[in-house]
Order: structure tokens, then sequence, then C-alpha cells
């Protein structure tokens, strides 16, 4: 189009735009970010409904770029007027709009008629020129200067790219007055210089200030092929144009000349070094003929397209990948020995485990690694005994977090299909070691989650299987690799979420809560002095001796492992730490206050001397050091204590019982109450039961409706009919706690017999077991947890079904002297344990007195 046969409006909406300097005949994209540029697409462009709409006023902001302000920056004089080609919005990462702006002429602001909520003017077109006619002059020797310059400028370039030949071709067919406002666009300049051409408003003028930069870039691509000729042996090179994309390029566009770059072959040379560190590498040979393969395709395929970049990271994984590189364990066992001793306390089920692995490694080199599952509450150290073996062993160690992961792909990897895939969490923890024989830690196993996306633990079971993980293939790699040689612990709170396929693959190991006398030295050994280190302290400031911690761990603290005791112990060096800093602050402001009284004595009244002397013996006194825990300082510090043996206070009236349960977080004594009332033989249940909890009350109510007589149970009419016109309410306190598993069932029935026969139940005493309708005492699980609990809790007698007295072995023995178990083949013993002196009783049942 001929600048002469463009007509703009007589008023623009201007756009301020600080992305550079828009031409007449280029295009530019510009993205609208402030207010104003914002309500000028909004309501402008996307609402107007003629050519003449979309015709707005591009400004260079280049004084204030990113303003904001209400009042309107100062606008450059003059302007291109441009035509909006295109209106591209998103809302990611704020909602802002892309504009393909095209330059139609030069104009002048002549006032501003508006502001907000974004200015609009009265501009004068500016480009009205007189047609250009080829004859004698000076305008006609410049132009035919440029054309030539221009035309010498392009001929440097391959022409067999279609972007250059598109170019030679528009140099024929534009008018000569539009060149200089096109090249200026394509040729690398700073924005000053194209400021410079945008105010030449005089055709003479702007050929004159255009040709010194074609020269400017005749000269430097002059000098770039000077220097690739004086390179000896050099391979072949071609200058081609590189799409590097600016602010005033577009796709579809002719290509800016300052992207014009040489293509020195980089990417040719790192694929040569490529292809050399995959054949030294000592890789598999079926992985290797995947290499070989994918390296001859990467060298046919253009650098642009996608899958360039995808082929590239794979062969660069295959080279990084420890194929055949592994360390060499240490098999010292009595080293090992003292070294787990040192990292951790009590354990002694796991270190024993940890170190009949290494004898047998030292007495069989190519043990396959094993699969160990450590099962234990939180803050018993599982973690941390991991990280613990793979120094005793000598190995290096890698840490995969399976909480919440429910993608299979992050155990198997992406295929690569698209852009992005990458490996699985296994072979990317093999590249981070560099080493293929780890010791790989899969924390929180028990947590991982199944989507769409598939089941992440039915993608581990390859991995886990010694008989299958020696050929592993990742999705990602396509190729297998040896895992047989990885050390795998798994970490869980419990086995009952893990699938049994999985569960049936790895070495259990229960990893239990620990007593009170292991959790004193725990804290005295680790804890403590970790927290003093942490909070800057040192033991001449800060004494917590062994009778503080008893109290923290029973008064403030009831857990299996010790993490809230590390919390508490950080709480203490908290407070310590700012009475150390006080009595530090004292001390400086005393000495300064020394020196003034030191330095000031001449001129000073005696008055004032004396004082000041008084006043700094004061502030020089230092606080008392070490500052010793005791168990007021503890109510300061901690406050009210949290747990008080409230047992005796629970078990004044008939009708509650103590039972024990287990949790993923350990074992617990868990308190359950009932009362009756006249109704209609209902039997309510509160607290969040499971079913088979349900199903436990209902068999307790059942036996005992069946033994009414036999152990004179009434209910409150005095009928053996224990629900005859009587409503019984079991409840469970801590409602707001999802209850379930079967163990209540002894604790159930104890606690309705207490209630229909009106006597209490021992204060001491807690109880776990399940129940058959005929009255057995059956075998449940968790036996150490829930002895510890009880422990805890002090209490004196534990009541535990007859099976589980092979379970008392693993019971630490300062805890068996402190407690009394009575073993239970049938209720009877159940009742005849719970009640001080026996429960009174008629008769026995003949059938259960043979006590198997």
């Amino acid at each position: 189009m001929a600048s002469t046969a463009i007509q703009i409006p007589s008023r623009l909406p201007l756009l301020l735009t600080n992305e550079g300097v828009l031409l007449p005949g280029s295009s530019m994209r510009i993205s609208v970010e402030t207010s104003r540029n914002f309500q000028l697409v909004k309501s402008r462009l996307l609402k107007g409904t003629s050519v003449k709409s979309t015709i707005i006023g591009v400004i260079p902001n280049t004084r204030d770029p990113d303003s904001e302000s209400e009042e309107l920056p100062h606008l450059h004089r003059i302007g291109t007027a441009g035509i909006a080609v295109q209106v591209v919005g998103s809302n990611w990462p704020k909602p802002h709009y892309t504009l393909l702006i095209t330059g139609l002429c030069r104009f002048q602001i002549i006032e501003v008629l508006k502001e907000k909520p974004y200015p609009v003017a009265e501009v004068e077109q500016l480009d009205r020129l007189e047609q250009y006619t080829d004859g004698i002059g000076e305008l006609s020797d410049l132009s035919q200067e440029f054309y030539k310059y221009a035309i010498q400028l392009v001929e440097m370039l391959d022409m067999s790219v279609p972007v250059v030949a598109k170019l030679r071709s528009l140099l024929d067919s534009l008018p000569k007055e539009s060149l200089p406002d096109i090249l200026a666009s394509i040729i690398r300049t700073s924005t000053n210089e194209k400021l410079q051409i945008l105010d030449a408003v005089g055709l003479e003028e702007r050929f004159k200030k255009t040709i010194p930069l074609l020269v400017r870039q005749i000269e430097g691509l002059k000098l770039l092929q000077k220097t690739r000729k004086s390179k000896p042996n050099d391979e072949k090179r071609t200058v081609a144009i590189r799409p590097i994309r600016r602010n005033n390029q577009i796709p579809g566009r002719p290509l800016h000349l300052d992207a014009v770059e040489e293509d020195d072959d980089d990417d040719g040379d790192d694929i040569v070094m490529l292809e050399k560190k995959i054949k030294s590498t000592n890789m598999p040979e079926q992985a290797m003929k995947v290499c070989i393969k994918e390296i001859k395709r990467l060298k046919k395929m253009p650098q642009s397209m996608p899958e360039f970049a995808l082929t590239r990271n794979y062969l660069e994984l295959m080279v990084e990948l420890p194929w055949n590189k592994s360390t060499t364990d240490r098999l010292d066992l009595r080293a090992a020995r003292v070294l787990l001793d040192s990292d951790h306390y009590a354990m002694q089920k796991l270190k024993r485990r940890v170190l009949e692995y290494l004898a047998v490694r030292q007495l069989k080199n190519n043990l396959k690694g094993p699969i160990l599952c450590f099962v234990g509450p939180p803050g018993v150290g599982k973690t941390s005994v991991g990280r613990s073996i793979a120094k005793t062993v000598g190995r290096e160690f890698y840490r995969i977090a399976l909480g919440g992961v429910c993608d299979q792909s992050d155990i198997r990897g992406h295929r690569r299909t698209y852009v992005g895939s990458m490996p699985g969490r296994i072979i990317n923890g093999l590249r981070n070691v560099g080493v293929n024989n780890p010791v790989f830690l899969l924390d929180e196993v028990d947590k991982l989650g199944k989507s769409l996306q598939g089941d992440p633990a039915a993608a581990l079971l390859e991995v886990l299987d010694p008989e299958q993980n020696h050929s592993f293939t990742d999705h990602y790699l396509n190729v297998p690799f040896d895992l047989s040689q990885v050390l795998f612990i798994a970490t869980a709170n419990t086995t009952a979420t893990i699938p049994p396929a999985l569960l049936d693959r790895m070495e259990l190991i229960q990893v239990p809560g620990y007593i009170q006398e292991e959790k004193i030295e725990i804290a005295h050994r680790h804890l403590i002095p970790k927290q003093l280190e942490l909070h800057g302290l040192t033991p001449q400031q800060i004494q917590i001796p062994k009778e503080a911690t008893e109290g923290i761990i029973c008064r403030y603290t009831r857990e299996a492992g010790v993490r809230s005791l590390e919390r508490k112990i950080g709480a203490i060096c908290r407070a310590v730490a700012v009475k150390v800093a006080e009595g530090q602050h004292k001390i400086t402001n005393s000495s300064s206050a020394h020196v003034t009284a030191k330095e000031g004595k001449e001129g000073v009244p005696e008055e004032t001397k004396s004082e000041s002397i008084t006043d700094t013996t004061d502030l020089a006194m230092p606080p008392e050091m070490p500052i010793v825990i005791d168990r007021h300082a503890l109510k300061d510090i901690l406050g009210t204590p949290i747990y008080e043996m409230e047992v005796s206070q629970r078990l004044s009236q008939p009708g509650v019982a103590i039972g024990l349960a287990w949790t993923p977080l350990g074992g617990e004594i868990m308190f359950v109450e009932a009362s009756r009332m006249e109704g209609e033989g209902q039997l309510t249940l509160t607290g969040q039961l499971g079913d088979i909890m349900k199903e436990s009350a209902h068999l307790a109510i059942s036996w005992l409706r069946s033994n009414a007589k036999k152990y004179h149970f009434t209910n409150a009419v005095g009928s053996f009919d224990l629900l005859d016109n009587t409503d019984i309410h079991l409840h469970f306190p801590a409602g707001a706690v999802t209850k379930d598993g079967p163990s209540a069932g002894v604790t159930i029935v104890t606690c309705l017999a207490s209630l229909f026969s009106g006597h209490l139940v021992r204060s001491d005493v807690a109880m776990t077991g399940e129940i058959t309708l005929r009255g057995l005492v059956l075998p449940v699980g968790g036996i150490k947890d829930k002895v510890l609990a009880a422990h805890r809790a002090g209490l004196k007698r534990v009541i535990l079904p007859k099976r589980n007295e092979k379970d008392l072995d693993e019971i630490p023995a300062n805890v068996k002297e402190d407690l009394d178990f009575v073993t239970a083949f049938c209720l009877d013993d159940v009742l005849n344990a719970a009640f001080d002196g026996g429960f009174p009783a008629e008769s026995r049942h003949s059938i259960l007195n043979s006590k198997l």
C-alpha cells in the first residue's frame, strides 16, 4: 500500500508501549498489562465494529515504562498509527492481552483530548509525502544508494532460505519510500536509533539516517565471514537465519536481520561428543543398540523439531545412568555395631537384622538386596535408621517420599510420546546417586494413592520383587535396568493399607514405640545436645536433669515416638535463650556504663558519680548459670501439664472399664462407659465406631444376657432379662476419633458386667482381646504397643488373651517388672482379674474349666 493512499482518523486512542518502536510497514507484538492499555483494548478493540475502530496510535513510552500512576506520563511527540490485526487474551498468570499491530503511517500529537480511562489525542498525519519519481537530485541519489546497500546485504545471506528469497523480492516490489522503515525494522538497531528514524518525517532525512545502519550491518557480516575463513581445517559451515524471536517480529513476516547469526554447528559437535560417550559407556548390549539407533535418528533430525530435544535428553540420561558403577560395601561387623549403637538407642531387633545382612554379605558377596519394611508409629526413627544403614554399609543414600503419590508414572516413568516426558523416581534416583547399589528409602509406602492415572502400589510390585527387579523396565528408558543390587528399605505406619501382593514382597520389621526409660536416654544422648546446638546454648548455660525429662514425658507428651518430646525441649531452650540474651545485654550495658562513668569522672558532681557507680554495680550482676530446669520451670515454660493421672477418677463408679487400642501412632488406652435407663430394650452405641466394634458390642450383650443368672446380672427393675424395659447406652469417649478393630470385646463385657452388677472395675487394670459368642477370648495384635501404652498411663495390671502370651517376650524387662500380666482363656478369667477379689458368681462354666 502506498503511503499516499493511507487515511487515518483525526482522533486516535493512544497505546503506550515500552517494548520497542513500531515503524510504518512493520509488525509488532505488544503485551497489554497496564490499566490504561487494558481499558483501551476492552473498550475500543474488542467492541469495535468497523475497520477504523481497530486503528490506534502506538507511542513509544521510553521514559516511564512501568508507570501505573493516575497522571499521564510524558508522551513522545511522534507515533505510528497501526491497525490491530489480532487480539489474544489470557488469564494466566494474570489477565492480559497480546496485540499484533501493523504500522500504517506516522502521526503527530496536536492535543491530548482526554486521559481516562485511556488517552485519546487529536493527531495530524505526517506521511503525506510527495510521490517518489526517478530523476536527478539528492533524493534520487540517496534512494539509489540505499537500494544498492539493501541488495548487497540480502545477497550476503543464503538465498536458498525461503525467508531470504522473499525479502529479495520485496525489495523490487515495494515502493522506494517504504524501504527505509521496513529495512530499519529488520536490521539490528537500538531503540534510540529507531526513534530517530521515526522522527525523520522527511524522506530525504530518513534515507540519510538509515544508510549508515545498513553499512554497519554489512560490515558486521563481512567480518563474520572473514573470521570463519581464517579457521584452519574448519568444517563446512553455512550462514543461516536462526529464528530468534524479537519484540517486533511475528510469524509469517520478513525475518529480522538482527537475528542472522552464524550456525557454528555447536549442536553438531555436541552430538559427536554424545556419540563418543555412548560408545565408551559400559552399558548392556540391548541398551547400546537402542542408543546407537537413536543417535542415528538424531543426526538426521532438524533441530527445530520438538523430538530433537526429547531424543537428546533421552541419550544424555542413558549416558548418565550407572549401568556398571557401584560402591564397595564396608563389611566390618564390629564397626557397624558401634556405629548403629551410637546413632540409635534401643531398636535391638532392627539392628540385629542389619548385622545379619552384613554378615551374610561378607560370606556371600553376590547377595541380592533384601526388601526391608520398617513398620511403626511416627517419630521412632524409621527414616533415620535407613540413613544410618547406608552409612554403616558405606553406600549412597536416596529417599523417595511416596506419601500422596497417585500416578504410576511416578514409579515407572512416562512413555516418550510427548514433550515433557521424564523417567520415574527410581531411575531418576539412580542417576542422582551415580551408582547401581545405593540404599533406597521408600518413605510412607502405606500412604500411596490410586487415581485414573493408575495404581503406583501395583507399579512397585516389579521394583520390590527380588525375582523380577533384575530386569526392571522404566517406560521412559524402554530397556531393562538391573535393580537387584539396590538395598530397598520401605517405611510404613501400618500394614492395613498396603496391598497384600506388595506386602508379600517385603520383610516386615516392627519398630515399636519407646518406653519411658528409653525416651529419657534418647533425650540426653541425642535430643538435648541437638536442641542446644540449634538454639546457640551450651551445657554451662542450661541443664535439664533426668527428673525434668521424665516430667516432660509423663505430663506433657504421651506418644510412641520422640517428636513431641523434642519440640518440648526446643520450647525450653527458646525460653532459656531469652534469659541468656537478656543477661548478656545487661552485662554489655553495665560495661558501657562503667566506661562512661570512668571517662567522665572529671567535672561530674559527686552525687552523680556515686549514683552512676551504684547503677553500674547492679547492671554488672550476671544471671545465675547454669539455668537448671526443675518442676517449677517446666510449669512456667510449658504451662499446666496436659496429661494428669485421671484413671482413678474415671473409674469411681460402675459401668467404666479401660481397654487397650493400637493406632498407627502407637498404643493408646481407651475408656469404655455404659449407662442404663428405662426404655424398650434398645442398644445405643456412640463414639465414631466401626462395624467390627459394633459387632463386638452386640456379642457382649448377647453373652451377658445368656449368662445373667449365673453371674447375677440384673437390669434396673431387678430382672435377669437385661433388656427388659431397659435401654443401654455404650459410649467410647473421644468421639471425634474413629475407632474400630477386633480387640475391644473383653473391655465391653467388663464394662457392662460392672454396670449390671454394681461392682467397680479396678482402676489400675487395662485389657485387650476379642470374644466369641461362647465366651472364649481370642488373640489380637499390637501387644507390645498396647502394653507400653498401659505402662505410660501408670497402670499396674494388663489382661491379655492366653494365646498372646508368646508376645510378652518382646516386652522390655523393666516394663515386665512394673506390670502384672494376666492371661485369659475365657471371659470368666477376665472378670476375675478385672474386679477386686474376683467377680462374684454362683457357678462357673463347666465347659471352659479345661482351659486349653
